[in-house]
């Protein structure tokens, strides 16, 4: 595949129901990716679409007395609007409807039938209609779907139809994952893949009885081809299969392919490639399945009637803030992108979206930008002044920030990203604090204090361009503040972010806050406090049951370790089992509750801090030997780390 291209997807979504939070966080999650490679200066193909041809679809239009075309047609415009709300700029949009598509399927059905990789069998087992998938009798244990995350009751099949050779490219399929690493994403949902092979791929049914709805076998149509089977073809249509050799040539094969959980082992990586083995096509660079969001604790329901939808998500955001929509949606495209590691499950609540918004973005980025930007105009006019000093250290850290940001955008890590962004943010506010720019004022040092607002300003712009791709509204505006033609969306990396950039003479925009803060006290009251009880004197009696003297704290042994090694512990998907050096001359073995918060291979190496004398302990049958502390941050772990280097066994004091 030439390197100047970039081509990702989505998973086409079905059109049951409109698209809520937590369907937009594979789409904002590409669209991001999309705006990235652009960035690098490459050509990029970005595709999502809706996927029509299901039998829940056909079921809700038929319960609302519609016809199955005249209800998808009703319902594939309201995706549009929600990803709209959230500013996602695909650049082609798929229906399975589309007389191109109907074409590429049929064509390809036929061609695998001529080969005998598909025949004519009979089927007899489980189907779960809301997942669109067959069920082993193995598989099912109580009549309900064994996908945790559905568990609806099954319904017994028994019809004619025809099956795709699955079980033929098992071997192949498991050799590709031995000898392509990386190509399956994260690592614990490549070994769930590896496992699934492994315990044998059967025949799968590519075929179903014609109801009136799908797209019809070719040269039987009794049968109506399969909803996964159809649908997963459309990453070939798109990129111009058996319709524009040049295309084709030029877009495939996919370079990430993005999707939830639920949807990753089945379907796209294993029956995806192997149909992709039997056309002699190649197989896409990585597939990447994240997890899924709960909200307040409970998973998505539309039956609890918890469900999110980015458009009154953004104009709730909106009214809270008074920032403009656009703006709302930047921030909730950051919230969900930030708050957890990309991979793991998380939980959104209104609370840490706000905490977020007002810490971030009104107060970090804000800081940064808008307080010197003031600044700027009380003592310049709002004209960039002529710099005699560049500040060697922020552009060590620009170009720092730049390489882990690039880094971790390469290896889909969206938070890792955003972490070396705020390093350098945090480092433009402090550099702003120690320098004193009021003082400077105040003594009259004009050159000193052209150089401070100057420096502050030139790390707020490469801020602006790291941003960008989370936040394209908003980057726009500050770059618009910053008196900068162009956009930032259109800049190059590196090059965009070496320090100097920012042209002395220009005239900044208004200082007005980009984000500005949400009074939390506005809002209403959380409930849960008993009533008639004083919060002060709550607080006061929590605060003195806490306190411990000083010779209890000498009792804790506190010392720096090195992570060597983190491995998952069977059977518990929050737990990592680590090998710790803590100085001793041997290793520890520490369990920790940060499997959602990690990768394993980002621990190994990792300095951080241990309570090594605390009683050992058995969970789930491994031995514990000590404990990691880390700070909690909107229900996320974050490991405390030295932050200057330190050998394994040193006491903390």
């Amino acid at each position: 595949m030439p390197t100047d291209t970039f081509y990702i997807t989505t998973p086409i979504y079905y059109v049951n129901d409109v698209p809520h939070i937590g369907n937009a966080y594979t789409t904002i999650a590409c669209d991001v990716l999309a705006r990235f490679h652009r960035l690098l200066g490459q050509d990029v193909l970005f595709a999502t679409g809706t996927d029509e041809h299901a039998q829940k679809v056909l079921d809700v239009a038929q319960s609302l007395g519609k016809d199955a075309r005249a209800y998808v047609d009703e319902m594939e415009p309201k995706f549009k609007q929600q990803w709209s709300a959230l500013e996602i700029g695909f650049d082609d949009y798929i229906r399975t409807p589309e007389p191109r598509h109907v074409k590429v399927v049929q064509a390809i059905f036929q061609k695998l039938l001529e080969q005998d990789d598909i025949y004519l069998g009979s089927y007899e087992g489980w189907y779960c209609v809301s997942d669109e998938t067959f069920f082993t009798p193995a598989e099912v244990t109580d009549e309900r779907c064994p996908n945790p995350e559905c568990r609806k009751p099954l319904t017994w099949v028994r019809e004619e139809n025809y099956f795709f050779r699955l079980s033929k490219y098992q071997d192949r399929l498991i050799e590709y994952m031995e000898t392509h690493p990386g190509w399956l994403r994260p690592d614990y949902r490549a070994n769930e893949v590896m496992a699934f092979a492994k315990s044998g791929l059967k025949d799968q049914s590519c075929s179903r009885i014609n109801t009136g709805w799908g797209i019809p076998v070719p040269g039987n149509d009794s049968q109506v081809i399969y909803v996964w089977f159809d649908a997963l073809i459309n990453y070939l249509t798109v990129a111009g299969y058996l319709q524009d050799d040049e295309k084709f040539a030029r877009w495939w094969p996919p370079s990430v392919q993005m999707m939830g959980k639920d949807i990753f082992v089945r379907f796209h990586c294993t029956l995806w490639p192997a149909m992709l083995m039997a056309l002699g096509v190649e197989l896409p660079d990585i597939f990447f399945g994240h997890g899924f969001w709960t909200i307040e604790g409970e998973k998505i329901s539309k039956s609890k009637g918890n469900a999110i939808y980015p458009t009154e998500l953004v104009t709730e955001l909106a009214e809270l803030s008074g920032c403009e929509k656009n703006v709302a949606s930047d921030a909730v495209r950051y919230y969900l992108l930030r708050a957890v590691p990309f991979g793991t499950d998380g939980d959104f609540s209104r609370a840490t979206l706000i905490q977020h918004f007002n810490s971030d973005l009104a107060n970090d980025l804000g800081n940064l930008l808008n307080r010197t930007l003031s600044m700027l105009h009380k003592w310049f006019g709002g004209e960039i002044p002529p710099v005699s000093r560049k500040d060697d250290a922020l552009a060590k850290l620009a170009e720092e920030a730049t390489t882990q940001y690039v880094e971790a955008l390469e290896n889909v890590r969206f938070s890792h990203a955003l972490e070396a962004v705020w390093s350098l943010v945090s480092a433009g506010n402090k550099y702003v604090e120690q320098s004193a720019p009021w003082a400077l004022h105040r003594e009259g040092k004009e050159q000193e204090l052209a150089d401070v607002l100057y420096n502050a300003l030139e790390t707020a712009r490469i801020v602006t361009v790291l941003v960008a791709p989370f936040m394209p509204c908003a980057s726009e505006k500050m770059w618009t503040q910053l008196g900068i033609p162009g956009s930032p969306a259109v800049q190059k990396l590196p090059e965009s972010t070496q320090f100097g950039g920012l042209r002395s003479g220009a005239k900044a925009g208004s200082a007005d806050p980009t984000f500005p803060r949400i009074d939390t006290k506005k809002r209403k009251p959380e409930t849960g406090a008993a009533a008639g009880t004083s919060p002060k004197k709550k607080s006061d009696e929590a605060a003195s049951a806490n306190v411990i003297s000083f010779e209890e704290f000498k009792k804790l042994d506190i010392r720096v370790a090195r992570i060597v090694s983190a491995e998952k512990v069977q059977g518990a998907d929050k737990l990592f089992h680590l090998s710790v050096d803590a100085g001793e001359g041997k290793l520890r073995s520490v369990v920790a509750g940060i499997a959602e918060f990690y990768d394993p291979a980002e621990l190994a190496g990792k300095t951080v801090v241990l309570l090594a004398n605390l009683a050992p302990a058995k969970i789930r049958g491994v031995e514990s030997q000590g404990m990691l502390l880390a700070a909690d941050t909107d229900g996320r772990a974050i490991l405390l780390q030295p932050d200057a280097q330190a050998p394994p066994g040193a006491r903390v004091r």
